[in-house]
């Protein structure tokens, strides 16, 4: 089983509009709601996949509601602690003539330290039997920059190993509890590193550095460039097909579930990296977050070239 750290969810709100008008009324031809956020995505793309999973976070007011029930109706097993703010929302607009998607994320609300503890509690207790736990999006107000490497440490203590996608000081200080795998995407690499990145060989250079300071493997999402994997077994770099239009919402999170994914199964890093590139290209496909179509996810798999990267 699949543990799946949830701290700061969200209830999604996504808008299809033919031609957005920014200065003028718009009418939405379809609109989504469903429980989101970065973890609840990953969560919902591994149930997808047939993988169990069980998600633990926090929640509160009436969208942390409607969070809980969402993730229920979805088939997907989640417990959280309860808070006295209200669970943030998020809202993405997709232009379905542009193919461009604007997104607005609430910071989410503050939570106090009697509501970690809480939390934390919880989040112990589910660690018995779990193969894999996942610690991903960001941190609502009130929780201290080293929180997922808290999290982290009581997972390797249970011998778990932890998949860690964050970025800012969660992600450093959070490699150096050790996870697995980090997860971060160029910006994230970036802000870690504090500085700008051009080309593989100093996003290679950058990742080495995660991996000195306690990460056992790092993967960098770099957009329409896939993926590229430094391990302790090697250096891969994962190149999509093509370009795909749609909603990007969720794509880096569906790279996370699959990375988990072949953690957990013990998968060659060639077909992880493989399996996890041609998840993220199929979210982008789908109309909302946490979604793909098999038929999408098919033809990117076979699309998907893998290599073995010695620098250049």
């Amino acid at each position: 089983m699949i543990l799946v750290v949830s701290l700061n969810p969200a209830l999604d709100v996504t808008h299809h509009v033919a031609g957005v008008d920014w200065s003028g009324v718009n009418r939405p031809q379809q609109v989504g709601t469903a429980p989101g956020g970065k973890g609840l995505n990953v969560a919902r793309t591994l149930h997808a996949l047939g993988a169990a999973v069980q998600v633990v976070g926090l929640a509160g007011g009436v969208t942390g509601e409607a969070v809980a029930a969402g993730l229920a109706a979805a088939g997907v097993a989640g417990a959280f602690a309860p808070i006295a703010g209200q669970t943030r929302r998020t809202f993405a607009v997709v232009d379905t003539n542009s193919h461009d998607t604007a997104l607005f994320n609430e910071p989410g609300p503050a939570v106090t330290a009697g509501e970690y503890h809480e939390f934390l509690v919880l989040y112990e207790n589910s660690l018995a039997g779990c193969d894999a736990v996942v610690l991903s999006g960001s941190l609502p107000p009130g929780l201290p920059e080293e929180s997922y490497a808290g999290l982290a440490a009581r997972a390797a203590a249970a011998a778990v190993p932890v998949v860690l996608d964050a970025g800012g000081a969660a992600l450093r200080r959070g490699v150096a509890a050790g996870p697995a795998i980090a997860k971060p995407n160029l910006a994230e690499l970036q802000g870690a590193v504090r500085r700008p990145l051009v080309g593989l060989a100093a996003v290679a250079a950058a990742a080495a550095e995660l991996r000195a300071a306690g990460a056992h493997a790092v993967v960098v999402s770099l957009g329409g460039e896939g993926l590229l994997a430094v391990t302790g077994e090697g250096t891969w770099h994962a190149a999509p097909p093509a370009q795909v239009a749609g909603n990007p919402t969720g794509a880096g999170d569906a790279v996370v579930a699959g990375l988990a994914h072949g953690l957990v199964l013990g998968t060659p890093w060639a077909d992880r990296l493989r399996h996890a590139a041609a998840l993220g290209t199929a979210c982008v496909a789908a109309p909302a977050a946490g979604q793909f179509a098999e038929a999408d996810y098919q033809r990117a798999l076979a699309g998907i070239q893998v290599t073995e990267w010695a620098g250049r």
